[in-house]
């Protein structure tokens, strides 16, 4: 096996196990709760970021943990036994920094993996509330209740702290999703907003991210507004497992993100467009092959990612997918993804650009190196 494989390999494994931390250990990138990556770390295993699950149920459990060398390194140990040196993400410097009211710029956007941008610029959603509608794996409110962000990002909030992010700490592109409102447009409207104020102070790659509007006519809004990429995302493929595990939000039918697609590529292009699809939820691996196969030739990007339990939602005791599984996803998804030039490294800001919640691009990068 190459090093490139063991490395592949590697970060398929903690992503799916986590890794356990002590009280004594760094925690510079780790997020509890909110959109996106959540109870993660960002570390960087081997030259990549990868976002670790470290504050769930199940990383309490991994036997993968980390010690400091005698050299003053940290080495990541699999049951006592060193496996690579790892390295953190650094806390950035504009995390020091407030707006003239006093609001911290880390509750307004936040450092994912090392060099990406990210704000949730509504912290609220008309998806989240009682059980019987929340998506069971969301926990957009549970930073906003702890006090750790605020409920609306202002579009000046957002372009002074993506300017200072830019500046202080070289960030290379931004996220911004938003949790669900009540209007038709859910959250095109404020993302367009959102956007023109970033792109007006600083020249910084952007992924808009949100469920699909009623009127498509918001995507040429949002790539008029200076929108680089956007995200919509299944997160379950199919529909018995999306009404269980999304009651409310599955009201949307794969279908509805379908048609949504094909109108979205034309306006922000090939491989611009992306979905998130979380594994282990209860789709299984041909499922989401399949439907992976249908946005390929929409030209859709499938960023498929782990399930990661996330605590106080209803799933926070739900396994987390198996590495092996884990693989017999992505191994066969990265090569589709390579064939047809779809590639993460193309995309221009966003999720999949990243890549640091799934070993998918690792996966992807192989499949080139054997087909050129």
């Amino acid at each position: 096996m190459s090093k490139s494989q063991r490395v592949q390999q590697l970060i398929t494994d903690i992503q799916s196990k986590g890794v356990r931390l002590s009280s004594v250990e760094q925690e510079q990138v780790s997020r509890r709760g909110g959109a996106g990556p959540s109870d993660h770390q960002a570390m960087v295993v081997d030259g990549t970021p990868v976002m670790v699950p470290v504050h769930t149920q199940s990383a309490n459990y991994s036997p993968y943990s980390l010690k400091e060398t005698s050299e003053g390194k940290t080495s990541l140990v699999s049951e006592g036994i060193p496996i690579t040196d790892i390295t953190f993400a650094k806390t950035p410097r504009f995390y020091k920094l407030k707006t003239q009211d006093g609001t911290p710029y880390s509750h307004i956007a936040t450092l994912h993996s090392t060099d990406v941008l990210a704000t949730t610029v509504l912290q609220t959603c008309i998806r989240y509330g009682g059980r019987n509608k929340t998506c069971k794996f969301c926990s957009i409110e549970q930073s906003l209740s702890a006090g750790r962000t605020i409920a609306y990002k202002r579009p000046n909030q957002l372009a002074e702290v993506a300017k200072a992010a830019v500046e202080l700490d070289g960030v290379k592109h931004m996220v911004m999703t938003t949790g669900t409102p009540s209007t038709p447009d859910r959250g095109a409207k404020v993302l367009c907003e959102s956007v023109i104020a970033v792109k007006s102070e600083v020249d910084l790659p952007i992924q808009v991210q949100c469920e699909p509007p009623d009127d498509f006519l918001w995507f040429e809004k949002l790539k008029a507004a200076g929108a680089d990429a956007l995200g919509m995302h299944i997160e379950v493929v199919t529909e018995k497992q999306r009404k269980y595990m999304m009651p409310s939000k599955s009201q949307i039918t794969v279908g509805e993100y379908m048609t949504a697609f094909k109108a979205a590529v034309p306006v922000f292009g090939r491989g611009q467009v992306s979905t998130y699809i979380l594994a282990g939820l209860g789709d299984t691996a041909d499922d989401i092959l399949e439907l992976c196969d249908e946005l390929i030739d929409i030209g859709v990007y499938p960023f498929v990612v782990p399930f990661v339990p996330i605590r106080g939602t209803p799933l926070e005791d739900h396994p987390a997918p198996s590495a092996d599984f884990m693989t017999s996803i992505l191994k066969p998804l990265g090569m589709k993804t390579a064939k047809a030039n779809l590639l993460a490294e193309n995309v221009k800001a966003g999720c999949a650009k990243c890549g640091a919640c799934s070993s998918l691009k690792k996966y992807e990068d192989a499949s080139v190196q054997v087909l050129s």
